[in-house]
């Protein structure tokens, strides 16, 4: 099984931005431990700070690959194209959030992603990666 995960802004400064509330792990050192305890899937990871880089990752995998784990960051309350992109592939799509978005700002109680996506897994810290990869083993 091929599968992406893919991470939005910010997301590449893991492990030093906000500790408190995402922790003090970078996500390339959590990716090796992903890949170790998920061998029989073919992990890759995607991770840009530009919304329309997203989107082109979405099209280009999303009718090839077995599954996609997202994890939008901000955009995940703002962009309307990234949804749109979501509906448009045929790969099923999980979308993960590190912290409880329902327990932080308002403004992050909104996700264009969620009414796409397969599912939604929200405030397990890095695990939400793995819980996610968990729902699409067969």
């Amino acid at each position: 099984m091929k599968v992406i995960i893919i991470n939005g802004p910010n997301l590449n400064l893991l492990g030093k931005r906000e500790p408190d509330v995402y922790g003090s792990r970078s996500f390339d050192d959590y990716f090796e431990t992903l890949k170790h305890r998920f061998p029989q899937l073919e992990l890759s990871y995607y991770q840009s700070n530009i919304e329309g880089e997203i989107i082109s990752k979405i099209q280009e995998t999303g009718f090839d690959y077995d599954g996609i784990v997202i994890n939008a960051g901000a955009y995940t309350h703002t962009s309307i194209g990234i949804g749109d992109a979501i509906k448009a592939v045929t790969t099923p799509v999980i979308e993960v959030h590190i912290s409880n978005t329902f327990s932080r700002e308002t403004f992050r109680h909104q996700s264009y992603i969620s009414p796409v996506a397969a599912g939604v897994i929200i405030g397990f810290g890095l695990k939400s990666y793995d819980l996610a990869l968990q729902s699409l083993l067969p």
